[in-house]
Formats: C-alpha cells, sequence, structure tokens
C-alpha cells in the first residue's frame, strides 16, 4: 500500500443532491480535488471529484456519476487514494502519514514502546497511536516535536519523549 497515500475519506452524504461530506487529509484540504480520479482502497473503483466547497469543519464534494443521495449514502466512510507519485515531495521536516505507519517507536534511550499503528487528529492537533510491544491498550500521544523528537524514515523508527504520566 506504499505506493498510494490515502488523501480523503467520504463521509455522510450532504444533501438530496448526491453531494458527499468530505474529509481531506491534505495539508490544503481544497487540493484533494487537484490529483485526478482517487481510488477506493480495495482498488476497485475509480472516484472523480467535479467540485469541491468548503462547509463548517468539512468540505462539501460532487462525485462524477452520483446524483441521489441513496447513492452518495452508499460511499459513507470510503477512503479515497492517490498514487505516491502524484503527490509533492515531503520537506525535510514534513510527514506523509503513510510512512509513520509500522514504524517503530522506541524511547531515547532505546527501549521499545512498540509499532506507529495509525495518526488521527479529532481536532485538536495530530495524536499518534502506538501498539505496545507487551500488547494491551494502544498508546495515544501527541505527534509534536516535544514528544517525538525524532523520525527516521530510513531507520523505520521513531524515538518518543513520553510526557510524565504516560
Amino acid at each position: 500500500m506504499k505506493d498510494r497515500v490515502c488523501i480523503a475519506q467520504i463521509g455522510a452524504a450532504h444533501g438530496v443532491r448526491g453531494e458527499v461530506r468530505l474529509k481531506a487529509f491534505t495539508e490544503d484540504p481544497l487540493s484533494v480535488a487537484r490529483y485526478g480520479a482517487l481510488e477506493t482502497e480495495d482498488g476497485k473503483r475509480l472516484v472523480e471529484i467535479e467540485a469541491v466547497r468548503p462547509a463548517k469543519d468539512m468540505l462539501v464534494a460532487r462525485l462524477k456519476g452520483i446524483s441521489d443521495r441513496d447513492a452518495a449514502a452508499r460511499l459513507t466512510n470510503v477512503r479515497l487514494y492517490v498514487a505516491r507519485e502524484k503527490l509533492p515531495k515531503a520537506a525535510d521536516d514534513e510527514f506523509y502519514h503513510a510512512d509513520l505507519i509500522g514504524l517503530a517507536a522506541v524511547t531515547s534511550s532505546g527501549e521499545a514502546l512498540g509499532t506507529v499503528k495509525a495518526l488521527h487528529n479529532f481536532g485538536a492537533g495530530d495524536l499518534l497511536e502506538i501498539e505496545p510491544v507487551t500488547g494491551g491498550a494502544t498508546l495515544m500521544l501527541p505527534f509534536t516535536e516535544v514528544t517525538v523528537p525524532t523520525v527516521d524514515i530510513a531507520g523505520r523508527k521513531i524515538v518518543i519523549e513520553p510526557p510524565g504520566d504516560a
């Protein structure tokens, strides 16, 4: 899956004419429409964004071939992917979320904490979800320079400075 990057997720239907709510994972949310046809996670369908506009806390998109609420509702929670080569190269201090998934999480002393399972953003900044080596509940840590001072994509690891009570 490293040859594709998830750049958006379709939310609920919006209105009765087939529009959908869209959550973009791009730096500029409106740029999600600039990549041409997007592929569904299973690779079985291409989705083309005909128009996109900002709305409160989301985007609203019109998708090619979707013209009623029922068709739009069937796409709820579908993740949309683009080929990695269509994306700009990340700057030295920037990372695509897809590149972080699966990295080993270690402390500055080298103690293994677990593996990066996911990145989330619930509105207050990015959170890393770490699957602990020992099993059990996942750890949710802020993805900040203080908590994650080192990201080594080539070395397949991140260094974590856990907050005092983690």
